[in-house]
């Protein structure tokens, strides 16, 4: 998880595409892996994609893209930053949206049943409303990318307190049946770093991910300079017998 390769690129094929893909988010389900990514540069109108793949490399698109964007009575109806894992026999999906002003970042949640295609059809939306939004002083106006994984049958959700460099932290908040949290702390779980280090500007997207031997690990971007440049960087993190997560160690970027 610190030497990789380019093992090549998704083309643009489909008519939601043609502005753009961006922000990934993979899980393998029944030996295919399953890629749930956005469309971009279409402002209010960005959606959640599918497609699958037996090796990780080629993929095929779902017919029915985009699989899913949130009804308009609570938010501008924009769907980003995608990320699922599976939860009480559903799919959960998690995105970024905004208030109708395209101001306020806050997450939404989704979900399919396990098994199914993971098309448009099978997604229904879990609530009619935020199941985060930005509410302390270091979140701003924005809470996004949200990275979520499952131990001991509750839900933990890292996410980005506050937009790009401003700066954007980490924060985690916790939920027992995958829809509703609650902050683990008032105070971001990875802030961003001091005058001159490589993250000054920005501790931010987080996304976690489970090895197979058990171990958890966050990885995230920085920036030293109002993003100018950007870097990754991964911590491996562990929870204590009060349900709280706690860092074991930071690599370097």
């Amino acid at each position: 998880m610190e030497n990789w390769s380019d093992l090549g690129e998704m083309e643009i094929t489909q008519e939601c595409e043609k502005n753009g893909v961006g922000a990934p988010a993979a899980i393998v389900i029944g030996g295919r892996l399953h890629l749930f990514y956005q469309s971009y540069g279409n402002g209010k109108r960005d959606a959640i994609c599918h497609a699958v793949s037996n090796d990780g490399v080629s993929f095929v698109k779902d017919e029915s893209n985009p699989v899913f964007r949130p009804t308009d009575d609570w938010c501008c109806g924009r769907a980003i930053d995608a990320d699922v894992i599976a939860f009480n026999d559903r799919l959960m999906l998690y995105f970024a949206t905004r208030d109708h002003d395209m101001k306020i970042q806050k997450l939404g949640c989704a979900s399919a049943p396990l098994g199914s295609d993971y098309s448009r059809s099978d997604f229904r939306q879990e609530v009619i409303g935020s199941i985060l939004s930005p509410e302390l002083v270091w979140e701003q106006e924005c809470i996004e990318a949200p990275a979520a994984v499952e131990i001991g049958g509750r839900v933990y959700m890292f996410y980005g307190g506050a937009y790009n460099c401003r700066p954007q932290q980490i924060g985690c908040a916790v939920s027992s049946d995958g829809i509703h949290f609650d902050r683990i702390s008032g105070e971001p779980f990875y802030k961003n770093g001091g005058p001159g280090s490589w993250n000054a500007s920005e501790s931010g997207h987080p996304y976690a991910f489970r090895d197979d031997d058990g171990r958890v690990y966050l990885f995230f971007q920085g920036s030293p300079n109002n993003g100018k440049n950007w870097y990754l960087s991964r911590m491996e993190i562990d929870f204590g017998e009060d349900g709280k997560p706690y860092i074991v160690r930071v690599c370097d970027e």
